[in-house]
């Protein structure tokens, strides 16, 4: 075969005839090589494809008559089809990899050039990029030479910004993207008006550090120098959300540019900012407050557009990424409480480092949850400030990716990599972003590439570690003047308005600092929000106990309720039984178990007009399969949920299986019950253990939140605890640890031993107005114990206890055991057998706040002397003992000798081994009742256990 004969792969019959179509209707609508070569044909002669002097701009060989015979027309489609195929791939090559080799850098650090962009790859040579092809696939209807071809590609991948999206399995969405980037290049023109707006955004970002840096001198700030460009997106940002309706923005990011941020986009006072770095109202802080750079705020944004939008920065901890999962479920709170169903009304912004996006765990939790049905908020807009370098560590020390960003990879939506010194390009990325956004409802990315023209912080030198990078830093201007310099360039903005835009920012910013050391000044008050009003925080002394019961027939009611399935429903042969249960339990035939009195105390809120909503791993059955609220029909899958089902006008009860997620699901609990304080919210740990992977939401929020930032949270936590032999992972909820960051009445930990207990903790959480964290110590063997059971008529009246005493004859009593939880059947059991009247059990329900004038008040009537000892499964350095021996040290109340029964001091919360575990349990109980030791190898065995090997 010839291989000259190279034509396009469109030179097949239905293309020729297309043209001669256009060619009848109009002559002129065709190239001039095509009229020639059809008005041959209606001349009725033998035409020449093309003539030897045809012009070199061609698609075809000069000379090629077109052929008469099947063979040679196949051969030359298939040479045309191949060379048209070619096209065809580098066209895709573009959109895959056209991202590695954009000039999205500012330092303009070079980058490898992937070889499927050359178009030699692919066969092509320099006579090859004048020839004509088509454009179907580049969303154009014309024919463009590979000259033009590459050039339109360049255009839209390789500027200032680089796409990923080609990782996207819906073809309809990369349709989208390709038609709204290829069809302009990805660029959009852009009005003077637009221009001084980007212009004067750039200009409050880059005064507002210099300013800063001028007066606190050394101070830190962690200065946005460097990505300026953040501001100008922010404030795109929130108009074209605005524009598409969103009404309120919750704003999370770690510590740089935070300041920028507070006063420039959430328009906090810079005097009141100043005020802080001067540290001029520190006497009057509340609590040990926080640094200037971790707090939050909120204010209202009037658009361009007249329209107001709510934008609340979520406060942060240090731990930079773990306030993402805290602001998303904000804005799920939110969007449920003005019926936002839709997911249209809100937008969660999250700030990223991108050594942070790509080292930190919580990212990727985040990310999963973005479209799960019970964690979705319609897509969150997520920017990465790309510093390209983290503390001191460089990119190649901080990831295995090419991008920062690769993470987000695992779901289908694009990243925009963007160079953070062409504003322009900027905005382009904002309306392509919020657009797909709006259109999809779903994550999109923004990498933001800058630097950080100072160190770490403002006290750090950069150039111990990287010398070579700030070099380059050095000489780089501004974003602000390279975005100036262009602007004069163009002519639509001249050197005057640039001047006024600055000495108008500088005046500002002098005007505040003098008036923020002024004796009487006042900061101005952020906008109001309703939502909180009436709940209060503080101590617990200013919360009145009050009786929490439901009336019994309403109780015997919600209870049938539940066990009345839609007839075309078919349970479980299980829990059939079940259902058989509860009927007896309305009946008064069978006493209340555990998930009964949940389900009573659920179901009375949720009547009564409080949301519900649990979420966890497997809550809907439950780890220990008790709860089943959520049932499967048996035959086909399908599910019904009993608590909604309780009345029409009852509020919503929403049960969620989490996915395999601790950190993530909670600080999203968390997030939620922060704009929800009339909803009553609850994270249950598949076992109690978990708490570990999501320590740093409960130590950095959850227990500090009130003292740091004055945010009131009433989150419940269900934490399954006891030792029962299941091992070290499965038997404690750290229950020390709580009690180890108990202060100022900041947590509320509890450990319910009854159902009645359990049913009026949980109504008393919501009905109080006073709003704290609640750690629930919840059983795993007691929920079937058939000696934990309550009545109808203890959850009917009366209110949560905080202990619950013996009913024994106080005078006869020779010694007292306080317990908690699952350890106060086995002593009572014990006390039965040995038929020891003299030893009371008292139980301690609430372990904090702990009440000392209620434990004294109980301890009555024991005589002076009497010893009491705390007794728990726990080992020495675990449990509640430490607390309480902080709390009550030698002697109780100068009167009862005060000593501890565990196990001993471990590393581990518990051995492996159920035989050991049974007889470290029986030494327990054998202390507890003064039997003596247990003799020979019991004794040996619990003394080696954790040296010797484990099974």
């Amino acid at each position: 075969m010839n291989e000259n004969l190279a034509l396009p792969g469109s030179l097949n019959l239905a293309f020729v005839e297309g043209l001669y179509e256009s060619y009848l209707q109009d002559p002129s609508s065709v190239p001039p090589d095509w009229q020639d070569y059809f008005q041959q044909i209606r001349n009725g002669d033998q035409p020449t494809l093309l003539a030897p002097d045809f012009p070199r701009t061609s698609i075809f060989n000069p000379a090629v008559s077109l052929p008469r015979t099947g063979r040679a027309v196949e051969a030359l489609e298939a040479q045309s089809a191949n060379l048209q195929d070619r096209v065809d791939q580098l066209i895709r090559a573009y959109r895959i990899c056209g991202h590695l080799i954009a000039q999205i850098d500012p330092l303009g650090l070079p980058r490898p050039v992937p070889p499927e962009v050359d178009p030699a790859h692919y066969g092509f040579t320099a006579e090859d990029m004048d020839r004509l092809f088509s454009c179907q696939t580049l969303h154009s209807r014309d024919f463009l030479t590979l000259r033009e071809i590459i050039q339109r590609l360049r255009n839209t991948y390789c500027r200032s910004i680089g796409v990923e999206y080609m990782h996207i399995d819906d073809l309809k969405i990369r349709g989208w993207l390709q038609e709204r980037m290829e069809g302009t290049e990805n660029r959009v023109e852009i009005t003077r008006k637009e221009q001084l707006r980007i212009l004067t955004r750039l200009t409050d970002a880059v005064t507002f550090e210099e300013f800063i840096r001028k007066k606190f001198i050394g101070a830190k700030s962690f200065s946005l120098e460097g990505s300026e460009s953040l501001i100008p997106l922010l404030d795109l940002a929130i108009e074209r959300a605005g524009d598409q309706g969103v009404q309120e923005i919750v704003l999370g990011m770690a510590h740089r540019g935070r300041l920028n941020v507070l006063s420039n986009i959430l328009g906090k006072s810079p005097g009141e900012i100043f005020r802080e770095f001067a540290e001029m109202d520190a006497v009057s802080y509340k609590g040990s407050g926080d640094v200037k750079y971790h707090k939050g705020y909120s204010n209202d944004w009037r658009t361009l557009s007249k329209k107001t939008v709510h934008i609340s920065l979520c406060f942060n901890p240090s731990h930079l990424e773990f306030v993402n999962p805290v602001a998303v479920g904000r804005l799920r709170a939110k969007q449920d409480r003005v019926g936002d169903g839709d997911r249209t009304k809100g937008l969660c912004i999250l700030i990223h480092g991108d050594a942070a996006f790509a080292g930190q765990g919580v990212v990727q939790e985040t990310l999963n949850l973005s479209q799960l049905r019970g964690y979705t908020v319609g897509g969150t807009l997520h920017i990465v400030v790309n510093n390209q370098i983290g503390f001191t560590t460089s990119p190649s020390d901080a990831r295995s990716s090419t991008y920062a960003t690769d993470v987000a990879k695992m779901l289908p939506i694009p990243i925009f990599h963007v160079n953070g010194e062409d504003p322009e390009a900027v905005a382009q990325v904002v309306r392509l972003a919020l657009d797909y956004r709006a259109t999809f409802k779903r994550d999109v990315v923004i990498d933001m590439y800058g630097y950080r023209r100072l160190g770490h912080n403002e006290a750090d030198e950069p150039s111990f570690t990287q010398p070579i990078l700030y070099k380059a830093i050095e000489k780089r201007k501004s974003v602000r003047e390279g975005y100036l310099e262009h602007l004069l360039k163009l002519g639509g903005v001249n050197e005057r308005d640039a001047k006024r835009i600055q000495t108008s920012r500088a005046e500002h910013f002098e005007k505040e600092f003098a008036e923020s050391k002024a004796a009487d000044y006042v900061p101005p008050t952020p906008v109001p929000r309703s939502t909180w009003k009436g709940y209060f925080g503080g101590p617990e002394a200013q919360a009145k106990d009050f009786p929490t019961g439901y009336p019994k027939d309403r109780l015997i009611q919600i209870l049938r309720t539940q066990t009345e399935l839609p007839p075309d429903f078919h349970p479980h042969p299980k829990i059939e039984k079940l259902l058989e249960h509860r009927r007896k339990m309305a009946a008064g035939e069978q006493p209340l178990d555990w998930s009964a009195a949940e389900s009573l105390a659920f179901g009375s809120l949720s009547v009564e007009g409080t949301r519900i909503r649990l979420s966890g791993q497997d809550v809907g059955r439950g780890t220990f399969s008790h709860r089943h609220a959520i049932l499967y029909d048996y035959q086909d899958g399908h599910t019904y949920v009993p608590l909604q089902h309780l009345s029409p006008d009852q509020a919503p009860v929403e049960i969620f299986n989490s996915p395999l997620s601790e950190v993530g699901v909670l600080g999203f609990e968390y997030g939620y019950s922060l704009d929800r304080p009339r909803a009553l919210v609850l994270w249950e740990a598949q076992f109690g253990d978990f708490t570990n992977v999501a320590q740093v939401i409960i130590d950095q929020f959850l227990a500090s939140s009130e003292d740091k930032w004055g945010r009131l949270s009433h989150l419940v936590l269900l934490l399954p605890h006891g030792y029962e032999g299941q091992g070290p992972e499965h038997s404690s909820a750290r229950l020390e640890r709580f009690l180890a960051m108990a202060a100022e009445d900041n947590i509320q930990v509890v450990y319910p031993s009854t159902p009645a207990q359990y049913f009026h903790i949980l109504r008393r959480q919501q009905m109080r107005n006073w709003r704290k964290p609640l750690v629930l110590m919840t059983p795993k063997s007691l929920l079937r114990h058939p000696d934990v059971t309550s009545t109808l008529e203890e959850c009917a009246t009366g209110m949560f206890q905080r202990i619950l005493p013996d009913e024994l004859k106080r005078q006869e009593v020779s010694r007292v055991l306080l317990c908690a939880g699952k350890i106060y059947y086995e002593l009572r059991k014990r006390r039965t057998q040995l038929k020891r009247e003299d030893v009371a059990i008292v139980r301690i329900e609430q372990l904090y706040p702990l009440r000392k004038e209620i434990i004294e008040k109980t301890l009555e009537g024991y005589k002076p002397g009497t010893p009491v000892f705390w007794v728990q499964e726990e080992p020495e350095n675990m449990g509640a003992w430490s607390h309480m021996r902080l709390n009550f040290g030698e002697k109780l109340f100068q009167k009862f000798p005060f000593s501890g029964i565990y196990r001993e001091a471990s590393a581990s919360p518990a051995t492996g081994s159920a035989i050991l575990h049974k007889k470290e349990q029986e030494q327990i109980l054998v202390q507890a009742f003064e039997q003596g030791t247990l003799a020979g190898v019991a004794s040996a065995v619990i003394e080696g256990d954790k040296r010797g090997p484990t099974a």
